[in-house]
C-alpha cells in the first residue's frame, strides 16, 4: 500500500472542478434571483378602473405573487391618470392604467415608465347641463369647457373640437380633477364637461346631463394602457407578465359578467350600481400587447399636441414601448 493516495487522473479533477463550480454558480444564481424580487408590487388605480378595483378586492394578484415570492401588494388611489404616471416615473408606484393622453405628457416630461399593454379607454362624452341651450358641438364656441389637464379627456376635447371645425383657442379651457369639476358643472360654472366613466354615467344618472358627443364615434375614439416603470419592468419583465396575464383573465371575465361586475364595482367604490351598469353595458373589455396600430395612433397624438404647443417637444413613442408589450403584427 502507498504511504500517499493516488493522484487521481487530471479528467477527474476537472470534472469535480467542474461540477463544483456549477452548483456555486446555481447557489448564487438563486440567491441572486431571490434577492432581486421585489418586497412588494405597487399598483395605481382609478375609480373607473373597475378591472383593478376587482382585482384589488378579489386579490387575485397577491395570490399570483406571493407564489412567486413576492409578499405584498400595495394599491394607491389617484383621480386621474397625470398624477397616477407622476407617481409611477419618480417610483412611487410600479404599474397604472391610464387614458392615451397622460402617457404622451409624461414622455415629454421625461418620466421613467413605459407602455406595458393596451386595453379599450372607457367611454368618454362631451356632457352640458339639462338645461343648456347648447345642442351641438358647434355651439361650444367661446364657452367654458372643463376637464383633467393632461387627461384622455383633453385628447377627446380637441377631437371632438375638430368635428365643427373648431380649434382649442375657440374655447375656454377649464382643467379641473373630476370631482372639481362636478362641483362647477352642478353650480353652473362651466358650460360643457369632458370626462370618462363612471362619472360620465354618474352626470347622467345624478344630474341629468347630457351628451352632445361621446366616443362611439369613431373619429373621437382611443385606447387606454397600462404603463410600468422603466426600472421595474426591466429588472423584473416575469413579474410585470404575471401581473398583466391575471388582469387580462380577469378583463375577460369582466366582459363576460357585467352586472355581475356592476355590483363588486359599487361594493369597492361607494358609486350607484345604476352607474356602474350604464358605464358597462356600453363600455369594451381586452387586454393585450400594443400593436402597431396603437403606437401610430399615439404618435399621432403626440405630433397633434406639439403642433398645438401643448407640449414642448417632438417626442417618438416607440422610444418607451417596452419589449414585451409589442404584438406580433
Amino acid at each position: 500500500m502507498p504511504l500517499y493516495p493516488t493522484r487521481p487522473p487530471r479528467r477527474r479533477l476537472l470534472l469535480s472542478a467542474l461540477l463544483a463550480f456549477t452548483a456555486l454558480a446555481s447557489s448564487s444564481t438563486s440567491a441572486w434571483s431571490q434577492a432581486a424580487l421585489p418586497k412588494e408590487v405597487k399598483i395605481g388605480f382609478q375609480k373607473g378602473s373597475a378591472v383593478l378595483v376587482l382585482a384589488r378586492k378579489q386579490q387575485v394578484i397577491e395570490n399570483r405573487l406571493k407564489a412567486l415570492g413576492i409578499p405584498s401588494v400595495k394599491w394607491v388611489e389617484f383621480q386621474f391618470g397625470p398624477p397616477m404616471l407622476e407617481a409611477l416615473g419618480a417610483g412611487a408606484i410600479d404599474l397604472g392604467s391610464v387614458g392615451d393622453t397622460p402617457p404622451v405628457f409624461a414622455q415629454a416630461g421625461g418620466s421613467n415608465l413605459v407602455y406595458a399593454a393596451a386595453t379599450p379607454s372607457a367611454q368618454h362624452a362631451v356632457l352640458v347641463p339639462k338645461n343648456s341651450p347648447i345642442k351641438t358641438v358647434a355651439d361650444l364656441k367661446g364657452k367654458k369647457v372643463a376637464f383633467g389637464k393632461g387627461s384622455s379627456a383633453q385628447n377627446v376635447t380637441i377631437k371632438a373640437l375638430a368635428t365643427a371645425g373648431l380649434t382649442f383657442q375657440d374655447i375656454v379651457p377649464t382643467y379641473l380633477s373630476p370631482a372639481d369639476a362636478t362641483a362647477a358643472f352642478n353650480g353652473g360654472n362651466i358650460d360643457a364637461w369632458v370626462v370618462w366613466d363612471p362619472y360620465y354615467a354618474i352626470a347622467e344618472e345624478r344630474y341629468g346631463a347630457r351628451a352632445i358627443a361621446d366616443t362611439t364615434d369613431k373619429r373621437l375614439a382611443s385606447a387606454s394602457y397600462y404603463m410600468a416603470g422603466k426600472d421595474f419592468a426591466t429588472r423584473h419583465p416575469a413579474v410585470l407578465r404575471a401581473v398583466l396575464d391575471e388582469l387580462a383573465k380577469l378583463t375577460t371575465w369582466s366582459g363576460q359578467h357585467r352586472e355581475e361586475l356592476a355590483a363588486l364595482a359599487a361594493e369597492a367604490t361607494g358609486i350607484d350600481v345604476k352607474s356602474w351598469s350604464s358605464a358597462f353595458a356600453r363600455a369594451e373589455f381586452s387586454l393585450g400587447p400594443l400593436t402597431e396600430a396603437h403606437v401610430a395612433q399615439q404618435q399621432e397624438l403626440a405630433d397633434t399636441f406639439q403642433s398645438l404647443g401643448i407640449i414642448p417637444r417632438k417626442i417618438n413613442v416607440r422610444d418607451i414601448v417596452w419589449n414585451g408589450a409589442v404584438a406580433a403584427q
